[in-house]
């Protein structure tokens, strides 16, 4: 993670020294670099512009759903089960209730944890008895930058973050989060290659 995190700093710092060089090209090579137009696809906004709602928007329609949570009062059997059929690493979960207020996460790890290292029983434990309590839960909001989600993640060594609007948005996971810094920076690179391949000398 920290070779990714230098990675993106060389090429900003290669970006700037290109700037001083020609000072005289500076808004073609913002423009290269995807700086300077305003109807750049996401893809191609640049790190220090990406969020996590435009990390959340490649995930598309299914990026939020009740399949994306559970209640502390189901059986961890059926979390689990409801996790593995739709190939996701951890649900939030919610008090019981109408209002939807978070109680916690449940992640693979937790259960792991409680539930196969203890030798319980899934089919009757309740979600609420193992999940990760809201109080240690670490959430974003969708206009978090997604070098600061992926700081986060790292600092606090998970891989899901529950994106919170007042209510639930998604989920990204640092999957989702390394794709986005890869493409961007597959990006950033390509558009200095073409830089430096160009005809500003």
């Amino acid at each position: 993670m920290e070779g990714l995190v230098r990675g993106i700093r060389s090429c900003q710092e290669t970006l700037r020294v290109a700037i001083l060089k020609h000072p005289s090209e500076r808004r073609n090579i913002l423009s290269r670099s995807g700086r300077v137009t305003s109807s750049i696809p996401v893809r191609e906004k640049g790190l220090e512009n990406l969020t996590v709602a435009d990390v959340l928007m490649t995930k598309g329609e299914e990026k939020i759903g009740s399949w994306l949570w559970c209640h502390t009062t189901d059986s961890v059997h059926d979390a689990v089960k409801n996790m593995a059929n739709n190939n996701i690493g951890s649900l939030v979960v919610l008090k019981p209730g109408e209002q939807g207020l978070i109680a916690g996460i449940l992640t693979e790890r937790d259960y792991m944890r409680k539930i196969i290292a203890q030798e319980r029983s899934s089919k009757y434990t309740r979600v609420g008895e193992i999940m990760t309590d809201e109080n240690k839960l670490v959430t974003v909001t969708s206009d978090t930058n997604i070098l600061q989600a992926m700081q986060l993640m790292t600092d606090h060594h998970i891989r899901h973050v529950p994106v919170i609007d007042g209510k639930i948005v998604g989920i990204v996971s640092i999957v989702d989060v390394v794709r986005a810094v890869v493409e961007q920076q597959g990006g950033e690179l390509k558009r200095l290659n073409e830089f430096i391949k160009g005809d500003y000398y």
